[in-house]
């Protein structure tokens, strides 16, 4: 495991006990005192809102949304990008010329107005919801990746024996294809729950996001409309806005340590960067060549 792999898991995992245990210890971040906006204190760690409420019961609850949200964009963008990028690939024919048109079509309408008018139009927007209308705009562009994967993959000569002693095309694509797919899966599965929070958040934040459910990106726009800048009440949106560029960070260390795996030549440049630093290290400890 490298350090960057081991950096960004330790962060997500952090992060994740936060927004899965957060909850149930803190209580109900809903629940209004008489106390009005106070400090962070003892009492309140991160403080609290005009209303009183904890903003650290609303952080903990908002992490567990926002990371719901990301895990479920993750999986449909996936699911769907695998459809239209490896079976159709796979098939060819008529079959990848429709599916390779469709995705086309879907990366040249902007995805960002696309959700703002869908989030508009729909009343009721739950995490559900949104999160569907996030993963339909946001699965072409990791389809095109698997699918010119896909096609050099196809090619391959034990692609081409299992094809010729009789395999069924699924268990093909099962057992010979995604195998092969699975750092390219991965790194766009991680790419997708990142643009899913970031997209979310940016949704919240213009008043379009998931109604009566606490995320990074609501409790941004709540902090907005209670003038929290203005009044310089900075533990009601600071804490979601590093929690967002904490795991941004950590989902990029992932990628990378990912990246690495896809590519030996990012591996073999690290690896030489180590020597050099290595060799560096030793002639500093050293004098007239005899060890220090």
């Amino acid at each position: 495991m490298t350090p960057k792999l081991a950096a960004g898991l330790i962060l997500i995992a952090a992060i994740t006990l936060f927004g899965v245990l957060g909850p149930a210890v803190l209580g109900n971040p809903r629940s209004i005192r008489d106390i009005g906006t106070t400090p962070p204190s003892g009492e309140f760690l991160l403080g609290t809102t005009q209303t009183g409420q904890d903003v650290l019961a609303q952080l903990a609850h908002a992490t567990y949304g926002s990371l719901l949200i990301g895990l479920v964009v993750g999986v449909l963008a996936l699911v769907l990008s695998m459809i239209f990028g490896v079976i159709g690939s796979y098939v060819g024919g008529w079959v990848d010329e429709s599916f390779s048109l469709f995705t086309n079509i879907m990366l040249v309408i902007p995805g960002l107005p696309l959700v703002i008018v869908i989030s508009s139009y729909v009343q009721d927007k739950t995490i559900w919801v949104l999160a569907v209308v996030l993963a339909i705009t946001s699965w072409a562009a990791s389809a095109r990746v698997l699918r010119s994967v896909t096609l050099s993959l196809r090619s391959r000569d034990y692609v081409a024996a299992a094809r010729v002693s009789g395999e069924k095309p699924w268990r093909i694509i099962a057992v010979e294809i995604l195998p092969n797919l699975t750092p390219v899966l991965a790194s766009q599965f991680v790419l997708a729950i990142t643009a899913a929070i970031l997209a979310e958040a940016g949704l919240s934040y213009l008043g379009l996001g998931a109604s009566g459910t606490f995320t990074w990106g609501t409790m941004l726009f709540q902090a907005q409309n209670g003038f929290a800048l203005t009044l310089g009440t900075w533990w009601w949106f600071v804490p979601p806005g590093i929690l967002i560029a904490v795991l941004g960070g950590a989902l990029a260390l992932v990628n990378f340590a990912i990246d690495e795996v896809v590519d030996p030549r990012l591996r073999t440049t690290t690896l030489r960067k180590d020597k050099k630093r290595l060799k560096k290290r030793l002639n500093t400890t050293t004098e007239g060549g005899v060890p220090v």
